[in-house]
């Protein structure tokens, strides 16, 4: 353990690769190694960007390009790509690293996918385990892309400082596969593939998402035009200085306003109640439990007890076990 510290706080990728391999295990010797290497962490901080955007937007081709500016610029750059798994096996592709092959040749970028497994919200369950990882092993960036885009991709928010919305040019029917929810949370628009026969059709994209950005109600922690929308191309980079720019003028803003470390605050509260119900949830594998919830669903099945009441006793069981555990 003081060997994998010692090399994570020196940016070593392979101690890094390790450790966020420590924190994704579900074996409990490995979670309690991951806890305390948690703990002894030091409170480094980096700029946390969160990603999402439409099937085929080109996501990957996009943060190749971002990520290649930003480490031309000096900066470190770390990528947390969450793949999808399988329903049936639990598998993944796990082909981000593949995807962005020049990138993955950069010493000032790392790139690591992991499998969303049974997580919702468009993240896995151990990514802000794995962002503290990064900060701590000095990456100046962090971005971490979702599995996709949709309603529940809202929850990559509460780990972000900035999140952005990666489209494609389209017409303005693709506002209606858009929902809402992931639009109010949106810093910055990005509209891919501004380039060639596309542009036109890009701008008209911009101007679309830009007027239905008008209509959300104003943040509070929004400086004046924010959020808003700009076209970029991953293709031949332009758009993505300027892209870069209204991020750091975003941050910069917050800071100096305040809000910046109160959103982390209530981001760090978000995350103990996700654990305190993650850890409740675990305690329904216990064998003992595992049982009476087969019994008790068999009940109701049968339709001689009723969902509410099979919950009650099943939480009444868990409260027992918590009371003989104190004791």
């Amino acid at each position: 353990m003081d060997e994998l510290f010692e090399g994570l706080l020196a940016g070593n990728r392979r101690a890094l690769s390790r450790a966020i391999t420590l924190v994704e295990s579900t074996r409990p010797d490995h979670r309690a190694r991951a806890q305390a290497l948690l703990a002894a962490l030091p409170d480094r901080q980096a700029l946390r960007i969160g990603l999402s955007g439409t099937p085929g937007v080109g996501k990957s081709t996009f943060i190749e390009a971002f990520g290649k500016l930003l480490t031309g610029q000096g900066l470190k750059v770390a990528v947390l790509a969450v793949d999808p798994s399988s329903a049936r096996s639990g598998g993944s592709i796990l082909g981000d690293k593949t995807r962005m092959e020049t990138l993955s040749r950069d010493p000032n970028a790392f790139i690591r996918p992991s499998p969303s497994r049974t997580e919702l919200g468009g993240v896995a369950r151990r990514t802000r385990e794995a962002v503290r990882l990064c900060e701590a092993a000095g990456f100046d960036v962090i971005l971490i892309e979702t599995v996709g885009v949709g309603q529940s991709e809202t929850l990559v928010a509460e780990m972000s400082d900035l999140f952005i919305l990666l489209l494609a040019p389209a017409g303005g029917d693709e506002l209606q596969g858009v929902k809402r929810g992931i639009m109010e949370i949106a810093d910055l628009v990005l509209v891919n593939k501004a380039d060639g026969d596309l542009l036109p059709t890009a701008r008209r994209t911009v101007a679309d998402y830009a007027g239905a950005l008008r209509l959300l109600r104003k943040r509070p922690n929004d400086p004046e035009g924010f959020p808003k929308a700009l076209p970029v191309s991953a293709y031949t980079g332009e758009g993505l200085a300027l892209a870069w720019e209204n991020m750091g003028y975003l941050v910069d803003w917050r800071r100096e306003h305040g809000h910046f470390d109160t959103v982390r605050a209530d981001q760090a509260r978000h995350w103990f109640l996700a654990e305190l119900r993650a850890g409740l949830l675990a305690q329904l594998e216990a064998p003992a439990i595992r049982r009476e919830v087969q019994r008790l669903g068999d009940a109701v099945a049968a339709g001689d007890l009723s969902p509410g009441d099979a919950a009650s006793r099943i939480l009444g069981h868990l409260a027992e076990r918590g009371g003989q555990a104190g004791g």
